[in-house]
């Protein structure tokens, strides 16, 4: 039988690709650079899922606070936001591969320390604080480096299903790490827990540690000086299809995040406990793991730009609509509905942020890219805090979900130009 055609970049006409199910692994039998990388990087990821519950259970048994478990993410948002534009600096200025080697390493160093302060018998949170700090540090530095080599690595057309693969291995990682860390401390203690981790590591230092070379691809002009924060963020100003990336996402984590208010969600609506919060804590990331697995189809799609927009607007009807549910399972739904779609926005994004962005530009790019998602849910946090303050969880949750689909349609009416962003003619 013969293919259906497709027009092709040139303006001829090719086989269409068949349509997938599953998760697309090519990149994964075509690249061993990129499979040791993907590999390393999921033990790690839950390894790193299993350490932060365990500072938590931690933090809590030395105190007895929640507040100050809730420093916690203070101790990691700073970092994370200040190194998050320099890594990106440092990525476009040295060799990528050792600096993802060499912040590794560090992650390692950190997960031996926890072992050792702990079998030592050091009972001092500030030191679990410096700790943490110093691990968002090391992340800071390793994300822009690891995200910028992908596109060194793969085709631009395997770019969507390696971005798919990659959202697999957080959203692993946050759902099984966790899991696995409240075993493992019940079990055998805090510094199995802390052991198991910097083991885990290894898998990314080795994986880091076959790479070839990978300098930024710079113009002769720009010679060997260091990358500055400024000419990314000033690159970024002047292209709207990369801006409107970063725009799309604020739209979702700002306006519409109801995570700080699933506490008081479980127990108004459903008259649950801290069971039912972490049900629904675990709902979204589950939608986007089973976005992951079935996320094959996503190769097909040339227009990035416009599927951006219809994920996040997907993303905030998903999250309106919990807002009026007042039964679990259709909660519990709705919210790995907009997981899923969160998974689809984040998969098209940094494809385009790959391959968009100048080689020389990209590992700033990705530094600013770590901020948003740093930042913004935290952000949503405050506001959705605030509104559901003055005036109701569910007129916060619903709300905010309308007000994301909204600030969807205003940018494309804004700027659309995004809309007919082709995968096979990338313009920043």
């Amino acid at each position: 039988m013969t293919e259906p055609l497709i027009e092709s970049a040139e303006g001829g006409s090719e086989p269409a690709p068949r349509a997938r199910i599953f998760a697309d692994v090519t990149p994964l039998r075509t690249s061993p650079d990129y499979r040791r990388l993907w590999f390393g990087n999921t033990v790690s990821w839950v390894g790193q899922g299993m350490t932060a519950l365990a500072v938590s259970l931690q933090v809590y048994d030395l105190t007895g606070s929640a507040f100050s478990v809730g420093l916690i993410g203070a101790c990691s948002l700073v970092p994370l936001v200040v190194f998050g534009l320099y890594g990106g600096a440092v990525a476009d200025t040295v060799d990528r591969r050792k600096l993802g080697l060499a912040s590794a390493l560090g992650s390692f160093v950190l997960s031996v320390l926890l072992v050792a302060v702990t079998v030592a018998g050091v009972e001092r949170v500030e030191v679990l604080y410096g700790v943490v700090a110093l691990q968002a540090v090391c992340f800071a530095l390793n994300s822009p480096a690891r995200s910028s080599m992908i596109a060194r690595l793969l085709p631009a057309e395997q770019l969507p299903a390696a971005n798919a693969l990659n959202s697999m291995t957080s959203t692993t990682g946050a759902l099984v790490g966790p899991m696995l860390g409240g075993l493992i401390v019940g079990w055998w203690g805090y510094r199995a827990a802390y052991g198991v981790d910097a083991v885990a590591f290894t898998a990314s230092l080795y994986a880091m540690w076959r790479l070839p070379s990978m300098l930024p691809e710079r113009d002769a002009a720009a010679g060997r000086k260091r990358a500055s924060v400024l000419d990314g963020l000033r690159f970024l100003g002047t292209r709207p299809n990369l801006r409107m990336t970063f725009l799309s996402d604020l739209c979702a984590m700002v306006l519409a995040q109801p995570r700080a208010l699933f506490p008081v969600v479980a127990a108004l609506w459903y008259g649950g406990d801290a069971k039912t919060t972490g049900l629904l804590v675990a709902a979204p990331g589950l939608g986007a793991l089973l976005g992951g697995v079935f996320s094959g189809w996503l190769g097909n799609v040339r227009r990035h730009g416009l599927a951006v927009l219809v994920a996040v607007g997907c993303w905030g009807a998903a999250i309106a609509v919990f807002g009026l549910t007042r039964q679990l399972w259709l909660g519990l739904l709705f919210l790995a509905l907009a997981g899923a779609a969160d998974n689809t926005s984040m998969v098209f994004r940094n494809t385009m942020l790959q391959a968009a962005v100048p080689d020389e530009l990209r590992g700033r790019l990705q530094g600013i890219f770590i901020v948003v998602v740093a930042g913004g849910p935290r952000l949503g946090d405050f506001i959705a805090g605030t509104v559901a303050d003055l005036t109701s969880p569910g007129l916060a949750v619903t709300g905010g979900g309308i007000a994301c689909v909204l600030a969807v349609v205003f940018l494309a009416l804004r700027w659309p130009a995004f809309t007919r962003y082709d995968a096979r003619d990338p313009q920043p």
